[in-house]
């Protein structure tokens, strides 16, 4: 039997070499967020910056569809902990929106400011303000991309930092090409910022944690994503197999890292319709 062994940690986490024009992708997801974000003030349906914490990282934009919504996505960005913010993908609200869901986009303090489990502490924190607003009552969908895949899966977790009331609400979650162990995270140069220590990554794995009862994940990745990326999609069903949850991985074709979120921008799309359990 021959056996696959990983010689180089970071290339199997590297998506950017591996993707055709992968470096060029971070500014048209600016660009396609900024116009997104004018066209929503315009309609007076977008609140900046609202605040949930201290710092100035602490803050969401809250998205609103027309008349009265009928519940609230949030969107957990990724970026390995270490990278991007929520002014990224604004753009990622309109497939929601476009059934009637507001959508909120959380930043959070990246490492090495922060540790991971402070910002799955932010992310509950965030989950929590939004779902407060006055004005949006019904379920939560929660979806996340890469590390925010992570972050939201956590939240479903019996460690989850996630309030029982808020949790109530959650009918959904989306994990996007996540990563669900992230004991890997150690062997690459990333760690000198992540700064994980063996404990900490496998308390904080969503996948090496027992899920609460009632969870409904679907894990969603691309087809012709890392390999990597293919195993950390498949851990949770894989793992959770005997819980009382229902959780799913899904591998969609003909797309990568970096373009298997474009689904959220279309309502018709399958990956926008699963997560809102359509």
């Amino acid at each position: 039997m021959s056996e696959s062994r990983i010689m180089d940690w970071d290339d199997a986490y590297s998506n950017a070499a591996h993707i055709p024009e992968g470096p060029t992708y971070p500014d048209r997801w600016a660009a396609s967020a900024a116009k997104f974000r004018e066209q929503m003030l315009g309609a007076g349906r977008l609140r900046q910056d609202i605040a949930y914490g201290p710092h100035e990282r602490n803050r969401f934009d809250l998205f609103l569809p027309e008349g009265t919504p009928r519940g609230l996505v949030v969107f957990v960005h990724g970026g390995y902990f270490i990278a991007t913010d929520k002014s990224t993908w604004s753009h990622l609200a309109a497939g929601s929106l476009a059934h009637g869901y507001a959508v909120a986009l959380p930043s959070y303090v990246l490492c090495p400011e922060a540790s991971i489990p402070q910002i799955g502490q932010q992310v509950a924190a965030a989950i929590r303000a939004a779902a407060a607003a006055a004005e949006i009552a019904g379920p939560i969908h929660l979806a996340g991309h890469s590390a925010g895949g992570h972050l939201v899966a956590r939240m479903s977790t019996v460690t989850t930092p996630l309030d029982a009331g808020t949790l109530e609400r959650v009918r959904k979650t989306v994990s996007i090409s996540g990563l669900h162990d992230l004991r890997p995270l150690r062997n690459t140069r990333m760690n000198e910022a992540l700064r994980l220590d063996a404990e900490t990554a496998r308390n904080e794995s969503a996948a090496l944690l027992d899920p609460l009862p009632g969870t409904d994940l679907i894990c969603w990745v691309g087809a012709d994503e890392r390999p990597e990326f293919l195993r950390q999609n498949a851990l949770p069903q894989n793992l959770w197999s005997s819980f009382d949850v229902r959780v799913q991985s899904v591998e969609e074709p003909e797309r990568h890292h970096y373009n298997v979120v474009d689904g959220l921008t279309d309502p018709d799309h399958r990956l926008l319709r699963t997560l809102l359990d359509l």
